[in-house]
């Protein structure tokens, strides 16, 4: 019996070892992809910026961040400040928390997860420009629909380690009760 309980252990451990390697894996694959549409969002607008004016028909629908899952441009100079913007937070250009700003400015580019008021997470890519002007371009997109991949999975991988623990355990009870019969 000793032997069986420690089968069991081992299974747990190891069931929940792959189901959580899976779901690691999964799970950065979804988020990074999630990235996918605003790093060439931002690249371009950075090129165009360091050369001419970012044409204004990029900022013109207004996507309200609350809502809409629509992609969205902002820029801003190099003081931080906002210039222009396609995506608006109860009214206003949402503006980062400048240590974001400090880490581009030296690294030319950051991906981050910006959750700008509770609620509301969004895929964020910022990409610093130099040129006639300088400053930053931000593309961002919301992540509702990657977060509910994201639990549906979890979903998934949970149910998954249920049956496996199920079917290991009923294994060795299995396996207990043929000792017996011998």
């Amino acid at each position: 019996m000793r032997k069986s309980f420690f089968l069991f252990v081992i299974l747990i451990i190891f069931t929940t070892f792959v189901c959580g390697l899976v779901y690691i894996a999964v799970q950065q694959d979804i988020r990074q992809s999630a990235n996918d549409p605003q790093i060439q969002m931002a690249e371009d607008g950075a090129v165009e910026l360091s050369i001419n004016e970012m044409p204004q028909a990029l900022f013109a629908p207004k996507v309200n961040l609350i809502t809409s899952i629509s992609p969205f441009l902002i820029t801003y100079n190099d003081n931080d400040l906002p210039i222009q913007s396609s995506g608006l937070l109860n009214g206003k250009i949402p503006v980062p928390p400048s240590g974001v700003f400090d880490y581009v400015k030296k690294n030319q580019e950051d991906r981050i997860t910006w959750q700008p008021e509770n609620g509301i997470r969004i895929a964020t890519v910022i990409v610093h420009f130099k040129g006639q002007n300088s400053g930053f371009v931000l593309a961002g997109r919301s992540l509702r629909e990657v977060e509910k991949r994201e639990d549906s999975l979890m979903k998934q991988i949970s149910l998954a380690w249920i049956i496996m623990i199920a079917l290991g355990f009923g294994m060795i009870i299995y396996k207990e009760k043929l000792k017996r019969k011998i």
